[in-house]
């Protein structure tokens, strides 16, 4: 006789993005897998219908819902698992950002990260935020994965450079995308691309601040970003934090050479197959990705990511956190 498969639900924000996706679909090949994308106040009874219906919940990110999911999977008996991935283990005051900036915020990320059977992090970089902020103790490091089929370079390279992020005021500095611009001006005959959504009025200054050679070409398909990153010479995330570092891993992935930030965790990402700058220096930028156009470091980067983050491992990591809590 067939046994019948656990359930399993899987609780996000608003927008699914291709992070949550790819567990998704981890996740189908052994479980019953059900998505719940919370709204706000007018989905908790909703949740708690859903919560009573699977055997255990996945929250992404230890936030509002979190803490419903959790409180009703106490009552009736459910299992629990938060996955820290990012803005709910930061504190930075200094850029506006992350939820343990203040006492509000905190104790809603707190509550998932400390009541939760289990916390797995995206990064080291993440979890020992969890560990900072919290009296958890066990939180266990399951990379981000990505298929290096997908992602790999497609004949000869140009020589331009890109970054990849949406365009508002938080990112300016988060993801660096004002160094990236400022940049530019230092390297007048090298193409600079911008890509990502324009959500608000700050790409009026990106425009009013960028040299002749700086495109922005806001929102794209991933089939054209891809096209970008298998064309381009190098990548630039100059970020003020980033709790993994996706588009790098990507890019490298398609042999371009990172210049980047040591910062958050994308030390863990790049590795020593990149170039490493201050925040915020749009000179010593420039420069860097001067010697990242005349650098052969390519290979080596997407080595790196193809060996260190290969989604069998993830699958591997995030069923065994599962099975060690439905497994009886």
């Amino acid at each position: 006789m067939k046994m019948k498969k656990k359930k399993i639900l899987l609780i996000c924000p608003v927008e699914l993005d291709i992070l949550i996706n790819k567990d998704i679909k981890i996740l189908k090949k052994y479980y019953d897998v059900s998505v719940f994308v919370y709204r706000g106040k007018k989905d908790r009874f909703k949740l708690l219908k859903a919560v009573l219906e699977t055997d255990l919940n996945i929250s992404w990110f230890s936030w509002t819902y979190t803490r419903w999911a959790i409180i009703f999977s106490k009552i009736f008996r459910k299992k629990t698992i938060v996955i820290a991935a990012g803005y709910d283990a930061v504190n930075m005051p200094e850029i506006n950002y992350g939820a343990m900036r203040n006492a509000k915020s905190a104790k809603i990320a707190k509550y998932g990260f400390e009541n939760a059977d289990k916390v797995i992090a995206v990064s080291n970089s993440i979890r020992d935020g969890v560990l900072q902020y919290t009296n958890r103790k066990d939180v266990k490091t399951v990379y981000h994965a990505f298929d290096y089929n997908k992602f790999k370079p497609d004949g000869p390279k140009e020589g331009f450079v890109i970054t990849v992020g949406n365009v508002n005021k938080s990112n300016l500095q988060r993801k660096g995308l004002e160094t990236f611009v400022k940049a530019a001006q230092y390297l007048p005959d090298v193409r600079f691309v911008l890509i990502g959504k324009h959500l608000d009025d700050s790409i009026d200054y990106l425009r009013s601040i960028a040299a002749p050679n700086v495109e922005f070409t806001g929102w794209v398909s991933d089939e054209k970003l891809l096209g970008y990153m298998q064309k381009a010479k190098v990548y630039v995330q100059v970020s003020y934090h980033e709790g993994f570092g996706l588009s790098i891993a990507e890019a490298m992935l398609c042999e371009c050479v990172p210049v980047v930030t040591d910062r958050g965790a994308i030390p863990e990402v790049v590795g020593e197959t990149g170039f490493y700058v201050p925040f915020g220096d749009a000179k010593t930028t420039a420069e860097a990705i001067k010697k990242a156009m005349e650098s052969n470091l390519g290979k080596k980067a997407r080595e790196r990511i193809k060996t260190l983050f290969p989604l069998e491992k993830r699958e591997k990591e995030l069923i065994d956190a599962v099975e060690g809590l439905i497994a009886n």
